[in-house]
């Protein structure tokens, strides 16, 4: 394995707050990282420190390989950051927003233009590139923003929380544009407060709370050891759902409904097949009978809210 980024014992304080108290993390190189946890847990913290926004107060970080205290300008050449909100010139067009930050980079203007053009189109905005970025949507916006952080064509891109706002066609453009760019063999670090965004992106997560790391796997890893599958069983008629609560009880221990639907969670599926037989042993007909895996979100309330660990 490859490490594009590597962080080891990264700690940081403001005043009496500890924002991150010994974080480790490694991002294997071509693939995403999701940083989940909730408002204060020092995700953005963190980014900042592998950006080299930050000094850490302890610890050491590398990204590819470039220690991000003691060579911050050689990782700031081979990173692209987006902030939570586009940070686009209103007053200029798409094409000369990408055009000067090229130029910035130290690109002739041939090469910049070309640069500029080429990511325009690649992100859906070539005919938007001489409008100014005031007349632009929401996503458009952040279409462009991510634009601009791949101008330096970086190795690592540190998305925070890259789709705050957008309606979910937007997000959705932005998710493949984000799954394009991990094809080219790009690094992504994502902190997202969107579950969803992270089951659909990461190919491995890690959830800080407190400033800590509490847990970290692939998705299915996490869900798999923190959360525990849901049977749920609507009888055809609804006015036999008390009774099913108290059968899927007495072989689960437990139970909820909402007057239409008995939910229990499950140590394993074969609590099933043992409903089943008590359900037709009674003689109760069910629409619906199934065993549903647990969500990031359960997962992710769990382990951050109940302080649970793995």
């Amino acid at each position: 394995m490859t490490s594009a980024i590597q962080a080891h014992g990264l700690a940081k304080r403001f005043g009496e707050t500890a924002a991150l108290t010994s974080v480790d993390l490694e991002v294997e190189a071509g693939t995403v990282l999701g940083l989940l946890g909730p408002n204060g847990a020092g995700k953005t913290t963190a980014v900042r420190i592998l950006a080299t926004l930050l000094r850490p107060d302890a610890g050491q970080a590398f990204i590819h390989g470039h220690d991000v205290t003691k060579s911050p300008d050689r990782v700031r050449e081979i990173i692209g950051l987006t902030g939570q909100f586009a940070a686009v010139d209103d007053s200029l067009t798409g094409v000369e927003n990408l055009l000067f930050l090229a130029r910035l980079l130290g690109k002739s203007r041939a090469d910049s233009r070309s640069t500029a053009l080429d990511l325009l189109g690649r992100f859906g905005l070539s005919d938007a590139a001489d409008r100014t970025a005031k007349t632009y949507s929401g996503g458009m916006r952040r279409r462009l923003d991510l634009a601009a952080c791949l101008v330096g064509e970086p190795q690592v891109i540190f998305l925070d929380e890259p789709t705050t706002g957008l309606d979910p066609n937007a997000r959705d453009q932005l998710w493949e544009i984000i799954r394009g760019e991990v094809r080219r063999g790009v690094t992504v670090l994502l902190t997202t407060q969107y579950l969803e965004e992270a089951d659909q992106l990461a190919n491995d997560i890690v959830v800080v709370n407190q400033g800590s790391v509490v847990a970290q796997g692939t998705p299915e890893t996490l869900k798999r050891e923190v959360g525990r599958p849901t049977l749920q069983v609507r009888p055809v008629d609804a006015a036999q759902v008390e009774r099913v609560a108290a059968l899927v009880t007495e072989v689960i221990g437990e139970h909820t409904h909402d007057g239409r639907v008995v939910k229990a969670r499950v140590q394993d599926t074969a609590a099933l097949s043992a409903v089943v037989r008590r359900l037709d042993d009674a003689g109760i007909e069910v629409a619906e009978l199934s065993v549903r895996e647990p969500s990031l979100d359960e997962v992710f309330k769990q382990l951050t809210v109940t302080g649970a660990a793995v």
